[in-house]
């Protein structure tokens, strides 16, 4: 015979009082359950055992969800409602250990890759080997996306970072998405002081999300550097909004040399941009020619990029350092000036793993700290390392967000220079090309030599190492 405590003799309970209090008990064993299942056990009506889950739910001792995969429901014959879910309860403190026990047993089923595997892997996921590179309008709007808010040279991002992603890429092609409002390009780093504007650091970003890679900046400090020239074009935007070359020139009487100086430094300082990346196109070729160069297409303006909240910012930064990477930790992030701090992002990487969304573990062996990476990279990663290598020479620019010479190895660094040229083979970069010299990174037979010096220079060249003149 069970005899109850004094203590609890002495209460009065009530139905719900007695059944809230079985149901406490019962949910601290059972594990994810439903309503129905409980009322079942206890000889109640689902409406019942609903009422006594929902009480305490306001207590904060159980929580609702969909914590059952759906063939597990499915099997043990639980009904299901019209959007595919089944809502089921779970106490909270056992949900939490659950969560662990998940996250634990998800992050021993990764296997770590070496840093030459995940190059190889980057070079795919970044549609840069041959056989991944994207082609046609869409190809190059899913590569802005994926190297939104990254900076580079002005000049390089048409001689070489876009060619290396789409096939048969042409001008036209980046010009429309700026002029259908899709795409947009500045200097998002803070300005030092004017620059040449070929050597800017210039990010294509879309315009969905204009204020994630810019804090906001102080734009009296940045006047303090301007010449009178542009001083004088940057009232003359402030009062007359957009506007065409010629008009600026007549509204602040300048002539040709002025105006494009002014243009330069206002380009250089982060304050102006055109509608188009033809108005860039003609500005850094004309200060690589030298000369002034009055067909600046297209209008220009004062740039309108309204930060974001700080945890919209962090959160969208975070989302798009995972779609060009794939797989994300510090040391990757090296080169990437505009992100926040790595503390910041990991706690959004954190929060994205407890929802399911994205897994953490250890995804590239070497590398120190939290790894966290999409699912779909975690198989990409897993069929690069089945396939192994297969020999072929890469060459990228030495201004390529891949150009991790150095940062993934323990070896030198290579400069993020435009005119550099690094090759690649079988992950590893073996030689690189500075100026007119070819200086080798890696041992090589004579023969895989000559062939990499002449993917470097663009030519068959007499030598492997030293001056072999400029690449084709």
């Amino acid at each position: 015979t069970l005899h109850a405590p004094a203590s609890r003799l002495l209460r009065a309970w009530t139905r719900e009082e007695a059944l809230v209090e079985l149901l406490r008990g019962r949910m601290a064993i059972v594990g994810p359950t439903t309503a129905a299942a409980l009322g079942e056990t206890l000889g109640v009506s689902d409406f019942d055992a609903n009422t006594a889950l929902v009480m305490l739910e306001s207590e904060g001792a159980v929580l609702r969800g969909a914590f059952t995969p759906r063939s597990s429901s499915e099997f043990l014959g639980v009904p299901r409602s019209s959007s595919g879910t089944v809502e089921e309860w779970c106490d909270r403190r056992l949900l939490a250990r659950i969560h662990r026990y998940t996250l634990t047993r998800l992050r021993a089923e990764i296997e770590p890759v070496g840093a030459t595997d995940f190059m190889r892997f980057l070079f795919a996921w970044q549609h840069v080997a041959p056989s991944t590179r994207l082609s046609g309008m869409d190809g190059l709007q899913e590569v802005v996306s994926m190297l939104d808010g990254y900076e580079v040279a002005a000049h390089a991002w048409e001689r070489s970072v876009l060619p290396a992603r789409v096939d048969r890429y042409e001008p036209s092609m980046l010009d429309m998405l700026c002029l259908t409002g899709e795409v947009g390009w500045a200097r998002l780093s803070p300005a030092s002081g004017a620059s040449p504007v070929g050597a800017t650091p210039i990010a294509l970003f879309l315009r969905a999300t204009p204020g994630t890679w810019r804090e906001g900046a102080a734009e009296s400090s940045i006047e303090t550097m301007l010449g009178d020239c542009a001083k004088r074009m940057l009232e003359a935007l402030r009062s007359r909004g957009a506007s065409f070359p010629r008009e600026l020139a007549s509204a602040c009487a300048l002539n040709d040399d002025e105006l494009q100086r002014a243009i330069g430094e206002l380009v250089s300082a982060g304050l102006v941009a055109s509608d188009g990346f033809a108005g860039l196109r003609a500005l850094v070729s004309a200060s690589h020619e030298r000369r002034p160069k009055t067909s600046f297409s297209g209008r220009w303006s004062l740039l309108d990029l309204t930060p974001a909240s700080r945890d919209e910012a962090v959160e969208a930064q975070a989302r798009t350092l995972l779609r060009r990477y794939g797989v994300v930790f510090r040391r990757l992030l090296t080169r990437e000036s505009n992100a926040a701090p790595w503390r910041e992002l990991a706690r959004v990487y954190r929060r994205l793993e407890a929802r399911g969304e994205i897994r953490g573990g250890r995804f590239v062996s070497g590398m120190s700290g939290e790894q966290f990476a999409l699912g779909e990279a975690v198989e990409r990663l897993r069929e690069i390392r089945r396939e192994g290598p297969d020999g072929k020479v890469l060459v990228i620019s030495g201004a390529d967000p891949l150009n991790l010479t150095g940062i993934l190895t323990t070896g030198e660094r290579v400069r993020a220079i435009g005119g550099t040229r690094i090759a690649y083979r079988n992950g590893v970069a073996v030689s690189v090309m500075e100026g007119d010299i070819l200086r080798p990174l890696a041992e090589l037979e004579d023969a895989a030599a000559m062939e990499i010096a002449a993917a470097l220079a663009g030519r068959r060249v007499p030598v492997s190492r030293g001056f072999v003149g400029r690449a084709s």
